[in-house]
């Protein structure tokens, strides 16, 4: 019996894990108004761009397409859209954000905000655009995002993420922008996210500008993992060592043979021993 491509066994290892790895249930509230209150709850907001952000709005954050809510976009009644760009937010991202169950977007871009990116936001089952570029965020990719099937933009650059990217994430067939560089990830570049097979001109899923900035991250469309050499510094260093013990070898030989001669010359009855002990030139 014939043996199945190696990706398609990739691909099913990798379905495998990813339901081994959905998250229990973790926020017990529900609906639209508990995902913007813990969202309001753990952000700092400096300006106060979220000055409307208050308890009587998130009990009717939507009025059919309309909401009251600073960057709140409604949809037939229920919050479709988060965008809270370059607005200096600090704070956490609240996993009950997950509660906003008809999420197509979240945009939290250019803001300062902290902490990990939570892996609750695979509930968010609709979501199309994750945009949390430019901030402080810290920790791993959740391999989890995979389950978020219409994803079609993945946007992680500029943050502080750490950590390999989840090979999960190469599942996502919808996906079309995918940015995590300027991170702090490592280890190779899933297979999945940079195959050419069946791709026009041969290019990868995403090229290199998606994956640079990553000093510990390699393989293909980035060059192979360097050998663990010496830096440069090093070698500079072991240069310099060995000409300057080479110098203090040589001079040291030279004032032994300065003693030596210096010696014999002082020595009565072996006039004529110097002329000897001279090297010839």
């Amino acid at each position: 019996m014939a043996l199945p491509p190696p990706l398609w066994w990739v691909e099913l290892l990798l379905v495998l894990q990813l339901v081994l790895l959905l998250p229990p249930p973790a926020v017990a509230e529900s609906g639209d108004e508990a995902c913007l209150s813990n969202l309001r709850r753990g952000l700092a907001d400096p300006n106060g761009s979220l000055r409307n952000w208050t308890g009587s709005n998130f009990a009717a954050p939507c009025s059919g397409f309309t909401s009251n809510l600073q960057g709140v976009t409604c949809n037939n009644g229920r919050v479709y859209k988060l965008s809270l760009t370059g607005l200096a937010l600090g704070g956490a991202i609240s996993p009950f954000v997950a509660n906003c169950t008809n999420l197509q977007s979240l945009d939290l871009s250019s803001n300062q905000l902290e902490g990990p990116i939570p892996p609750e936001l695979s509930a968010l089952l609709n979501l199309a655009v994750l945009n949390l570029s430019s901030n402080h965020l810290t920790g791993s990719i959740p391999p989890q995002l995979a389950l978020c099937a219409y994803l079609n933009v993945i946007d992680l650059h500029a943050n502080l993420l750490s950590g390999p990217i989840p090979d999960q994430l190469g599942l996502l067939a919808r996906l079309s922008t995918f940015d995590v560089s300027y991170n702090r990830l490592s280890g190779p570049i899933p297979v999945l996210l940079a195959n050419r097979s069946g791709l026009a001109a041969g290019l990868p899923r995403f090229n290199a500008s998606s994956f640079t900035g990553n000093r510990d991250l390699y393989g293909y469309p980035l060059p192979p993992m360097r050998p663990r050499g010496l830096s440069v510094l090093a070698i500079i260093g072991i240069g310099l060592g060995s000409g300057l013990l080479s110098l203090v070898l040589s001079f040291t030989a030279v004032c032994i043979w300065l003693r030596v001669t210096e010696q014999a010359a002082m020595t009565p009855g072996e006039e004529g021993k110097i002329s000897r002990l001279m090297p010839d030139y």
